[in-house]
């Protein structure tokens, strides 16, 4: 043992003023009054926010207290989303060592971990946590499970300094870092590095200076939304130079301009687009899929690279015996298992020691072979432990035989086996080239020589069973699937090949990443995202965090995952399944086409309403609305056929198709056509009915059927929304039997409100008569007419002649 004395206390002190407290920081330019802000910076907010203003001088005390709910409920639910969402780096704390011991003033003692300085001797020992990173001084059968920090699972050996040679940072075993856990032996260590200096400050740091950006989503909805902004302040300025042109009083145009803004907006889009996420979180989560941000749902439905974590990811995260190679398998096994120092626990209980040695002890209770047993029929006399020099472990038993497993390098010069050496050579290298971990097992009386080899044993983390069927379904969807690991490019090929990640003669260039650093991740991730691809990204170690965090869609594992991990991710998986990304991929396209079906129904009620009010204006008729009226049309009879909307089932297609891309606008030119068409055929028949009622009847009279009119002609309309090119019938009557129901409570609201006198009040209704019913019911139908006439056509130009 080394004379170790460590720094004197006033030195530590004077070091702690120096590099400061062990401490992972946190930081964070998110107050709450900026979250609150930043949710009224919508370019439709603002233009409620006018309406509202509007209502306000024109005495509409009801608009305005509709409108001015709406927006506080809007900027409520997202303050709520972004103010939770700060929570990864707090959990990095909770993940170091609370306390340390070290060597000061030649002394043992026990202190705070956050009083750890560069010059100081760590005591490590079983089932600590290393308190800073730090150079090895002395090791005594020293392992560290490092997978917080890597992601790997093997625990990695330590030995003294001074036998580094030319390996890179990345493999050296005289180096310890912050936060890994001593598995088994003891050491002293010197510190080198505190806090945000240490390889975990590091990634902390990455992990607060990688900015959120915003969601394909997002983007569109905001693109549209100053669209929707523009076009109503256009028309609402054409209105108003048209109004002073020909002397118009002040107020009136205030009021068109006031009615415009109403048609303008689609008030509960923000609303349903929020609500259609939630309900693909909803779908998600019973496959075991839990998102963490609303957002990510139709983001996943966008993925069209998967960067995965290889180790617990794609594989199981454990070693596991995939081979064995000599004449007496069962031999090969009793001997490897008598020369192991690990205990495999009893069923339920958790796997602690070395990985390789626990694997063996698994396969060999497989066969019926326990270590306990072989402990009480033939004892151990001696041990000579596995050395990184030798490269091997050596027991002595009581029937005096010497048991010995190690590189097949060591091992093969100490046996005088039959089987010739070519044989052995071309077995090993075969397991080698396959990505397996060879362990030579031999046994005899004669320590140093005489020795007979048993075999090898070939091991390796083996890939998930439903690992490869989801890397086939991605295939299929147009999803690149990218590994990354830490592991050597031998074993990472031969897993991607067994996975079916990579196809037979297929370069792994850009598909598998080897011996990646957590900056490598988090530079693979950005790469991509250059390449204009949505990416996605899964992990568990520490080391992910980056990366999830930089990802448009972060993925964790829930149940190997870190808990910084899991709350730098978007999406969280219950199962450690790779296939749920798979499903949840699908759940998301689908949810993102139920959203634009949903705004392209919204808008085109919408646009309906502007070519009325506009008309009405050009025409100089009064009105047809009032804004109460447009108000209750966008918020229920809209919205609640557009949530039905949401609800439809994925369509089986989805996965057949490659992903969109990421500059697609969510409304393309078929939409927009399909907004402007059905609006114009919507507007043309209810102005019909206006020009009519006007003829017949008093303007009030004439604006409640017109407003009926419009709310049934919307909700049957719902129907032929759910489908651009399918009859409603072909799409199947049953599959939303929300629509239904929906339809029947709107329409039963939009009777309610003729005849309950405080919404005659409010919407200064009238009661129906039948002829009045009669008369609106051929107006409402129209439009829903026509368009199945017009699909019912297309489908029979498509059939082939």
């Amino acid at each position: 043992i080394l004379p170790f004395k460590g720094i004197t206390s006033q030195e530590a002190a004077k070091r702690l003023d120096q590099y400061g407290p062990n401490l992972i920081r946190t930081k964070s330019d998110h107050s709450a009054w900026r979250l609150i802000g930043r949710q009224f910076e919508s370019p439709l907010v603002l233009l409620l926010f006018c309406a509202c203003i509007l209502s306000v001088v024109l005495g509409e005390i009801i608009e305005a207290t509709a409108i001015g709910a709406i927006l506080i409920l809007n900027a409520l639910v997202g303050f709520y989303q972004e103010y939770k969402a700060e929570s990864a780096l707090a959990a990095l704390i909770k993940l170091t060592a609370p306390r340390a011991k070290v060597f000061r003033d030649g002394e043992y003692s026990e202190i705070l971990a956050s009083e750890v300085v560069p010059g100081d001797l760590l005591a490590l020992e079983a089932g600590d946590v290393v308190a800073a990173d730090g150079i090895v001084l002395e090791a005594v059968k020293c392992l560290l499970n490092e997978a917080i920090l890597t992601g790997e699972s093997s625990p990695i050996i330590k030995k003294p300094a001074g036998t580094t040679g030319t390996l890179s940072e990345s493999e050296r075993e005289n180096l310890v870092f912050m936060s890994t856990i001593v598995v088994s032996g003891t050491a002293r260590v010197e510190v080198t590095a505190t806090g945000m200096n240490t390889e975990f400050g590091k990634i902390a740091n990455l992990l607060a200076t990688v900015p959120e950006a915003p969601t394909p989503l997002q983007v569109q909805l905001s693109q549209l939304g100053r669209t929707l902004l523009f076009v109503g302040l256009g028309i609402m300025s054409v209105i108003f130079a048209v109004g002073l042109w020909k002397n118009k009083p002040m107020i009136d145009l205030i009021i068109f301009a006031l009615s415009l803004a109403m048609a303008a907006v689609p008030e509960g889009m923000p609303a349903i687009v929020t609500i259609a996420l939630a309900v693909g979180v909803r779908r998600m989560a019973g496959k075991n899929a839990l998102i963490r941000r609303l957002s990510s749902v139709e983001t996943l439905g966008s993925v069209s690279v998967i960067c995965a974590d290889k180790t617990g990811t794609l594989t199981t995260g454990q070693m596991r015996v995939r081979e064995l190679w000599g004449p007496d398998h069962k031999a090969l096994l009793y001997a490897a298992t008598s020369c192991c120092d690990s205990e495999l626990p009893l069923q339920g209980l958790s796997e602690i020691g070395d990985a390789t040695e626990i694997a063996i002890l698994i396969e060999a209770r497989e066969r019926g072979i326990e270590k306990s047993q072989i402990e009480l029929v033939n004892p151990r006399l001696r041990t000579e432990p596995f050395d990184s020099d030798t490269r091997k472990m050596t027991v002595l038993r009581s029937d005096g035989n010497f048991y010995v497993k190690g590189a097949i390098e060591s091992v093969l010069p100490l046996c005088v086996s039959g089987t010739a050496h070519r044989e052995i050579e071309n077995a090993v290298s075969d397991m080698s080239a396959r990505g397996l971990r060879v362990l030579a097992v031999a046994s005899g009386p004669q320590e140093t020589s005489g020795l007979t080899l048993m075999g090898v044993i070939g091991l390796a983390d083996p890939p998930r069973a439903e690992a490869a069927l989801a890397i086939q379904e991605a295939r299929a969807a147009g999803i690149v699937s990218v590994m990354i690991t830490g592991d050597h490019p031998n074993t990472a090929i031969a897993v991607a090949r067994e996975l079916g990640l990579l196809l037979e003669q297929e370069s792994p260039v850009g598909k598998v990443h080897a011996r990646a650093k957590p900056e490598d991740k988090l530079r693979l991730v950005r790469e991509w995202k250059k390449r204009g691809a949505i990416v996605a990204m899964t992990g568990d170690g520490i080391n992910d965090a980056p990366a999830l965090r930089e990802a448009h869609v972060g993925i964790a594992m829930g149940l190997s995952g870190t808990q910084v991990t899991r709350q730098s991710a978007d999406l969280v998986l219950a199962d450690d399944n790779f296939a749920t990304i798979i499903a949840a991929i699908k759940e998301g396209r689908g949810i993102y086409r139920n959203i634009r079906k949903a705004i392209v129904y919204l808008l085109a009620g919408n646009f309906a309403e502007i070519v009325l009010v506009v008309a009405a204006a050009i025409l100089g008729l009064p009105v047809p609305f009032l804004a109460i009226h447009l108000l209750w049309i966008n918020l229920v009879t809209d919205s609640l056929p557009a949530l039905a909307l949401i609800a439809d089932p994925v369509p089986n297609d989805v996965m057949t198709k490659a992903p969109r891309p990421s500059n697609e606008r969510i409304l393309g030119f078929i939409e927009w056509r399909r907004i402007l068409v059905v609006g114009l055929l919507e507007a043309l028949s209810i102005a019909s009915l206006y020009w009519i009622q006007l003829q017949r009847t008093d303007l009030d009279h004439a604006r409640d059927l017109v407003f009926t009119a419009l709310v049934a002609s919307e909700l049957f309309r719902s129907f032929s929304a759910r489908s651009r090119t399918k009859i409603y019938w072909q799409v199947g009557i049953l599959s939303n039997i929300w629509l239904f129901g929906i339809m029947i409570a709107s329409l039963s609201l939009q009777i309610g409100i003729h005849y309950i006198p405080l919404f005659q009040f409010i919407f200064k209704m009238t009661p129906l008569q039948l002829s009045d019913v009669l008369g609106l019911l051929p107006f409402a139908l129209a439009t829903v007419t026509l368009e199945e006439i017009a699909k019912l056509l297309s489908g029979f130009l498509r059939q082939p002649s």
